[in-house]
């Protein structure tokens, strides 16, 4: 399916210590005395070459990322579709409350099915195939829901594209932080998000305009777009080196790096790496929780829980009725929403390999923290009556606070950091586990919101403050910079017992 560049030329070396495995890479081979000399005259201008061209992606990586997060996007129209259609879909189908309710929620059963296989599926099988195998039950999903006529063909549907995210909320940033170089990462990663935003922003924007049917059936076509691109996108090269296949790696890296670029020792790091893992067995979800691995499992499971219970999807999927218990017009406040998470998820996107993870996040969850403090404050101006005029508009305010600065760090970091932090030979046990929390976080809030408030509405969203702000402390005591470096860097630095001899 690849064509492999036999006349790349790489500079040459001697590797006594691999001498054993130099015959089958293509890109280790031995050089004499002068060639050694030639190289190191060459050294200064190959560098300034390569820099030069690594800040700019090539074609082949920005087609490659563009065909991943058409997986993002079908994120979002999964997330955002039961918001637009509810009232009608009742009506057509005669179900009530309780049964519309069951309809939204079990997205994320679903998706906790897709997340304990996910880490599965895409280190046996790889990233594309993954990828493509959640497409097909996203589409058998969209097709149940499109042609159903009760609640049970509902809930099917909604369970296999709730499988379908699952998986694909894993394979897509791992996948693409492992095509990406150190600089541009972050960026790429964090487009995951953006189009999760599109997505769920679209559909709602569409989901206005047209039928439930119409709209699920639109939803195949993303679908169908990232099943059509698969096949011209290379697998992801240190996957390819993790399962011995290494002439194909070093032939997947030239070609998402560019014909011209020096890859030699992008190629070699991410095969001395790949020696020293491979002399462990892979780790099981029991064998992650080993000290070795114990700060790269801390950071991963804390910012996902963090995120969820910090109210995210509370906020997204109830915003109506929240706008409405504040006294403010619900469309209004909707469209707000999506005028303020889109642009604030390309800020993000952008700042991202500018300014590092760390202090973006540190202002992401500051901001969430104000956000959730100012709706707490409007809920309680209504409790005791007083400032009946400005409590609604203070309630938009925090709510659109809280989504623009979780649209810039909280959204799309967690899942950066998840895809940089853990060893290719515990990636995809500890992708699933960390994959696993969050959509059940996610469950164990939409599930409770309702009924916390009734409870309270000024103790929930105090209680989402509280969180936020521990978010804050968590982000400075625990979370790396990830910034600048190597995914083989990152990886040894947290957990320095694996990679030892």
């Amino acid at each position: 399916m690849f064509v492999q560049n036999n006349n790349i030329q790489f500079p040459t070396t001697s590797f006594t210590q691999h001498h054993r495995i130099e015959s089958s890479r293509p890109l280790l081979f031995r050089g004499n005395a002068e060639s050694q000399q030639r190289d190191s005259d060459d050294d200064e201008g190959q560098k300034q070459k390569q820099n030069a061209t690594s800040s700019v992606p090539s074609p082949a990586l920005t087609l490659t990322t563009l065909v991943a997060v058409f997986g993002s996007y079908v994120f979002g129209t999964a997330v955002g579709y039961s918001s637009p259609t509810q009232s009608r879909i009742m009506i057509d189908l005669n179900l009530g409350v309780a049964q519309f309710s069951i309809f939204g929620s079990i997205l994320t059963i679903g998706a906790m099915i897709g997340a304990i296989v996910s880490g599965t599926i895409a280190d046996y099988a790889g990233r594309r195939i993954a990828m493509g195998f959640s497409q097909l039950f996203c589409i058998l999903g969209w097709l149940a829901i499109t042609i159903a006529e009760d609640a049970w063909w509902l809930y099917i549907g909604r369970v296999l594209v709730g499988s379908g995210i699952g998986l694909l909320s894993y394979v897509v940033p791992v996948y693409i932080a492992e095509i990406t170089p150190k600089n541009l990462r972050g960026r790429f990663t964090a487009l995951h998000q953006l189009m999760i935003s599109c997505g769920m922003s679209l559909t709602y924007l569409i989901g206005a305009f047209v039928h439930w049917r119409i709209l699920a059936l639109i939803g195949v076509v993303p679908c169908l777009i990232q099943l059509l691109g698969l096949p011209f996108i290379p697998d992801s090269p240190r996957w390819l080196a993790k399962v011995g296949r290494w002439k194909e790696s070093d032939s997947s890296l030239q070609r998402l790096r560019g014909k011209n670029v020096d890859v030699y020792k992008e190629a070699n790091e991410i095969r001395d790496y790949t020696d020293t893992l491979q002399q462990q067995t892979e780790a099981s979800i029991i064998g992650l929780f080993q000290l070795q691995y114990l700060k790269s499992l801390t950071v991963g499971l804390g910012l996902m829980i963090l995120q969820q219970f910090g109210g995210i999807n509370s906020i997204v999927f109830y915003a109506n009725s929240i706008f409405t218990s504040a006294g403010f017009s619900e469309s209004i406040g909707t469209i707000a929403m999506v005028a303020v998470k889109i642009p604030m998820t390309i800020l993000g996107v952008f700042l991202l390999d500018k300014s590092g993870r760390r202090p973006l996040l540190l202002l992401s969850a500051v901001g969430t923290c104000l956000g959730c403090f100012l709706v707490a404050l409007s809920f309680f101006l209504q409790d005791i009556h007083k400032w009946k005029e400005v409590s609604p508009i203070l309630a938009l305010v925090g709510v659109l606070i809280y989504v623009g600065f979780f649209s810039l760090g909280m959204g799309a970091i967690p899942w950066v950091i998840m895809s940089e932090i853990f060893p290719i030979n515990v990636k995809g046990s500890a992708g699933s586990l960390v994959t696993l929390v969050n959509w059940l976080c996610s469950w164990i809030v939409s599930y409770a919101f309702n009924f916390l408030m009734t409870w309270s509405s000024t103790g929930t969203f105090l209680g989402f403050a509280v969180v936020c702000g521990f978010n804050v402390i968590f982000i400075a005591k625990v979370v790396p910079e990830t910034k600048g470096r190597t995914l083989e860097e990152i990886q040894a630095s947290l957990n320095s017992n694996s990679t030892k001899r």
